[in-house]
């Protein structure tokens, strides 16, 4: 990546919605040649996709809590991994070093379907041995944007 993609990745992580003109104007490019940037950092998968920002809360979903789970057995991890991709209350499973197996971004509308989903969907049917929540009282930061140096 050269200096050019790198202020165009953090324009698009900024405004997103931004039409190839603005973003040309930016990056002192005319707009078919940002379109044809942005193309190619896709194309590369620099880029995975675009994406509206959602309020959890005024979605309903308020409920956030990070989950760290043991399998009870390695031999599951490729259903219990294709079973988290595909829940939609999951909303980040990461593979961590240390006495657990994964640590999981959850996101519900209730404790009650916070309850269901360590109760039955994790413990009963993907195999997890033990897991270890933690809830979300507020949160100070939050975001996707990965900071881009702009050298």
């Amino acid at each position: 990546m050269d200096a050019t993609d790198r202020k165009a990745l953090a324009a698009l992580l900024d405004r997103g919605r931004m039409t190839w003109a603005e973003l040309g104007e930016l990056l002192g490019l005319s707009p078919p040649a940002a379109a044809e940037r942005v193309h190619r950092l896709e194309e590369r998968g620099v880029i995975r996709g675009f994406t509206a920002m959602v309020d959890p809360d005024a979605a309903g979903y308020p409920v956030l809590a990070f989950v760290f789970v043991t399998l009870e057995n390695q031999s599951r991890r490729a259903g219990f991994l294709e079973a988290i991709r595909g829940h939609g209350a999951i909303l980040e499973c990461h593979h961590v070093a240390g006495e657990d197996d994964y640590l999981l971004k959850v996101r519900c509308p209730s404790m009650k379907q916070l309850d269901q989903l360590l109760s039955n969907d994790l413990k009963t049917q993907l195999g997890v041995a033990r897991t270890r929540t933690t809830i979300i009282l507020g949160t100070a930061k939050e975001t996707s944007k990965l900071l881009i140096e702009q050298i």
